[in-house]
């Protein structure tokens, strides 16, 4: 069966509190609710934010392509957000999501932080 999408209320006070950066970004981290692992890191503007809370699926600004992009359009790899956080400073943002399909990083891996220091991985963008 598949998740249903569930979006997240949030006020017009909290939403004008993010403190973007220079270029109207915040990072969001994307953790996988029930494990905690750490999924992936994105980046959000408030629009993308907007439709990550409207939609609950998890939507991000690439900065490579200066464009929006829903994760798992294209690869069948959604997340449903499931609970979405905020810092303290209000400048970093975190949601907790339920990961469909064979996970968050493009390469195909469960989690991006697949490789660790010390490990004898090959270091570099993939």
């Amino acid at each position: 069966m598949e998740p249903v999408a569930t979006p997240i209320r949030a006020t017009e006070g909290e939403l004008a509190s993010v403190k973007y950066d220079a270029k109207g970004l915040v990072p969001a981290i994307i953790q996988e609710v029930g494990t905690n692992e750490v999924l992936m890191v994105g980046w959000m503007n408030e629009e993308a934010l907007r439709r990550t809370l409207d939609t609950g699926r998890t939507w991000f600004w690439s900065r490579s392509r200066q464009e929006y992009w829903c994760k798992g359009e294209t690869s069948g790899d959604r997340q449903w957000v499931r609970e979405a956080r905020y810092d303290c400073d209000v400048d970093v943002l975190l949601f907790l999501v339920e990961q469909e399909g064979r996970g968050a990083c493009h390469t195909g891996e469960r989690s991006c932080f697949f490789r660790a220091f010390g490990s004898g991985a090959t270091p570099g963008p993939v």
